[in-house]
């Protein structure tokens, strides 16, 4: 019984792990002056093109993080919502007139 008792143990041990095993997505950066600043934004400027990355509480920050300081963000894209599209239906082939 106690050998069932640790094999169950070791068996859900295991199964707990597995999501720590599954790639992340991949991690991309961008650095540039701070434009604009809000509890669930930060704008950046790169180039002549602005950037808004969103942020929650989870998002680490380190250092003074205010509207005109230099930043560098690390950020990964996740889907927001997916829309799959029906296909189209085959078209019908053209016989060869006889």
């Amino acid at each position: 019984m106690l050998k069932k008792l640790i094999v169950a143990g070791v068996l859900a041990a295991s199964l707990w792990t597995v999501p720590a095993h599954a790639a992340a997505p991949k991690t991309y950066q961008v650095t540039g002056p701070v434009l604009e600043l809000t509890a669930d934004t930060i704008v950046v400027q790169k180039g002549k093109d602005r950037w808004e990355i969103g942020r929650d509480a989870a998002t680490k920050v380190t250092g003074d993080l205010k509207v005109g300081s230099k930043v560098t963000i690390e950020y990964r894209m996740t889907a927001a919502t997916v829309d799959v599209k029906p296909e189209k239906a085959a078209k019908p082939s053209k016989k060869p007139k006889s």
